[in-house]
């Protein structure tokens, strides 16, 4: 039987304790943020220059954390082989999209951990993961979403991740495919509202209706950062004053 809106969005509040982030157990998903797709550019996405500040807050925040940040890209070929149906004419006439090896194809240099790292194109082409810091990666996608043909779920499980925060370039495709790819395989997920370009009221009210969670990045970095004091806090008293406290072992 079909149920109606508001029965669907009281089954979703209710089953909040499935949905919650976990700030114990996250990675941070970085889309497509490469120079081809800033403002001007020649696949430039409106309002993705604005963002990159508050993507660089979450990044140091994530690093201080030291929990796993994933930077997933698209890379073309300029014979348009590995292109999207929808594209692969435009690069067979010679659009300069995100090209192998291109300046255009590279991360936005201010997101990198550092700024002088290239994209190992040959390997992530080949479907592997490139390192760039203890806890930080690049994957390459071949299509919309961060899961499909890649190694990205198996990372995330390897890292023990439960909860993703994605931000990035540009909602209607990519992050949007990626998010629901992500919650088809029962991740925690967030969406960053002010860390990524293209986003529209009806699309925030789509995703919240299969239980992502719409944060701000000061949110997100506050957050992060309590925990790490509070881990610090825990160290400091040792475990004889973590006993001694109610409900200590």
């Amino acid at each position: 039987m079909l149920i109606g809106m508001s029965q669907e969005l009281s089954l979703v509040s209710f089953m909040d304790h499935y949905i919650a982030p976990d700030f114990t157990a996250v990675a941070l998903i970085v889309i497509d943020m490469q120079r081809d797709f800033l403002d001007g550019q020649p696949a430039g996405v409106a309002g993705t220059v604005a963002i990159v500040p508050r993507i660089v807050r979450l990044l140091q925040a994530f690093r201080e954390a030291e929990r796993p940040i994933i930077h997933v890209v698209r890379i073309y070929l300029a014979d348009g082989s590995n292109v999207d149906l929808c594209r692969r004419a435009a690069v067979e006439r010679g659009a300069s999209w995100v090209l192998a090896d291109s300046p255009g194809c590279e991360i936005v240099p201010e997101l990198l951990p550092d700024r002088f790292s290239r994209l190992e194109t040959a390997r992530l082409l080949a479907g592997q993961i490139q390192y760039l810091w203890p806890h930080e990666v690049v994957i390459y996608k071949p299509r919309w979403g961060a899961f499909y043909c890649t190694p990205l779920e198996d990372y995330l499980h390897r890292a023990h991740v439960s909860t993703l925060i994605i931000c990035g370039c540009n909602f209607p495709n990519c992050p949007r495919a990626t998010l629901y790819e992500a919650s088809e395989r029962d991740f925690r997920l967030v969406l960053v509202e002010d860390a990524v370009s293209g986003l529209y009221e009806q699309g925030k009210q789509e995703l919240r209706s299969i239980g992502v969670s719409i944060m701000k990045s000061a949110e997100i970095v506050a957050e992060l950062r309590r925990l790490k004091a509070e881990a610090g806090r825990a160290a400091l008293e040792g475990p004889e004053v973590a006993r001694d406290r109610p409900g200590g072992e």
